[in-house]
């Protein structure tokens, strides 16, 4: 049994293309796969998904650890292709690659507990427990932004409970899905269990409701999460959603203004501001409003922008040009609406989808900058009156992922959190992602969580048992 595997695209239908954002230059085109090769691609998965779920829990953890030894074998070969496809920098392409191998280790070591029968005490005598059962296979519809990252967080917590997974990755970074599905292989998971779905959105849609499916998993936009959970709904299906965020980065009167600006340049601006937990409204305090816009736009403006192959370059470039011109256009908009511009606002000139580190003042409620997810390198201020205002502020949006609060008074700054309609929020520090920790958002930013004991369960049947002695 061999899975299915790409190939350079001949024909006109071509579904996938992956091209550098820092020259131009066309990588590899890819071909949809036909219905003969879906039909294939799903018996196959079904398949394997019955033999890993009888494969004992030991024998899965043996291949997490070679999945991870694997990845971190092949990371320099890994992070230049995600370098090559969506533009991240070399640097952080192979800190990527080594965060998917640290979670790989984390799931191996303590999944087995985390999915272990669970005791219930009762009244009487009877021995209950609860069993965490595979459901089947898992479709995941993932981003580009992190293109080992995201599918890892999703595929290592969703296998090792024993459900298959297949994967609908972002058309400009297919070079990164097969990739992955060859280091999987090759740790030997059963051939055809993690495997790469090329398709366009009506195929989607008939395998989301093929019987063969169990539940879907989507990373991306509004729209895209929208269709696919009312699919996924008709079906009666189970669904993931992290639709992006609008993260408020409050820094109050009382915080450590260095720290938060070091803190927020990083927060904005790393993977060339094209993470969905990045800090993208900072909120400010009005006392210290002026001192930290002063210094973060002075630390902005030293950013490198440049070659992501360049171990100097910190800002690559957009992943694709028509996402470069969305921004553009929000820059534009909230310009138009008053807001001020500090430092950038511009395409840059020359090959690559560069855009210059920007940084907008005055910007409030109804402008694009505060209302819309600014996916790229461009930070709105806001200023606040007092803290109230500030968590005003940040909770006036659409979106709930993630949200920063900076404060030299921490059990302060725990009490403000809970104000918060955020799926996470950091004191002191800026938005992350580990393994222990569950990742995921309210409101429009989705729902469901990834990651820690709630991503190792939340693709499985929660069986319930009850066992009476015999009479």
């Amino acid at each position: 049994m061999t899975s299915q595997s790409a190939t350079p695209d001949t024909s006109s239908a071509t579904l996938a293309v992956s091209r550098n954002p820092a020259t131009d230059e066309l990588i590899t085109s890819y071909a949809g796969q036909t219905a003969a090769q879906i039909e294939s691609l799903l018996e196959q998965n079904s398949a394997a998904f019955r033999i890993w779920r009888a494969t004992p829990m030991r024998e899965r953890v043996a291949a997490y650890r070679r999945l991870a030894a694997l990845l971190r074998e092949r990371s320099d070969t890994l992070a230049a292709i995600i370098t090559a496809e969506m533009g991240k920098t070399l640097t952080a392409a192979r800190a990527e690659v080594e965060k998917c191998a640290v979670t790989i280790e984390w799931i191996a070591e303590n999944g087995p507990a985390l999915l272990a029968d669970e005791p219930v005490s009762v009244e009487n005598d009877d021995r209950v427990y609860v069993s965490w059962l595979p459901i089947g296979s898992v479709l995941a519809v993932m981003p580009w932004n992190f293109p080992l990252w995201q599918v890892i967080r999703a595929s290592g917590p969703i296998m090792l409970s024993g459900n298959g997974f297949i994967l609908k990755h972002a058309p400009n970074v297919m070079g990164s899905a097969y990739a992955l599905q060859e280091v999987y292989e090759s740790a030997g998971f059963p051939a055809g269990l993690f495997t790469n779905l090329v398709a366009d959105n009506e195929t989607v849609a008939r395998v989301i409701e093929d019987d063969r499916v169990a539940a879907v998993t989507l990373t991306g936009s509004l729209r895209a999460g929208s269709a696919v959970a009312a699919i996924a709904g008709r079906a009666l299906k189970k669904s993931l959603l992290e639709l992006g965020g609008s993260d408020a980065f409050i820094v109050l009167a009382d915080a450590n203004i260095d720290r938060a600006v070091k803190a927020a340049v990083e927060a904005r601006f790393q993977n060339a501001g094209q993470v969905c937990l990045a800090a993208k409204r900072f909120i400010l305090e009005a006392p210290i409003a002026d001192e930290f816009t002063r210094k973060f736009v002075r630390a902005v403006s030293e950013l490198k922008v440049g070659d992501p192959r360049d171990p100097q370059t910190q800002v690559g470039p957009m992943a694709r040009k028509d996402l470069r011109d969305e921004l553009h256009d929000q820059v534009e908009r909230t310009l138009a609406a008053g807001a001020t511009l500090l430092l950038g606002g511009r395409k840059l000139e020359g090959s690559g989808n560069f855009y210059a580190p920007t940084v907008l003042a005055d910007v409030v409620p109804g402008m694009a900058a505060f209302d819309e997810e600014t996916f790229g390198p461009v930070a709105a201020i806001s200023v606040a009156k007092n803290a109230e205002h500030a968590i005003e502020l940040a909770n006036n949006s659409d979106y709930g992922l993630g949200g920063n609060l900076w404060t030299g008074d921490i059990t302060r700054g725990q009490r403000l959190a809970r104000r918060m309609e955020t799926g996470g929020v950091f004191i002191n520090g800026f938005s992350a992602t580990n393994a222990r920790i569950p990742v995921g958002g309210v409101k429009k930013s989705g729902y469901g969580r990834e990651l820690s004991y709630f991503g190792l369960r939340e693709f499985t049947n929660a069986q319930a048992v009850w066992a009476k002695d015999p009479l």
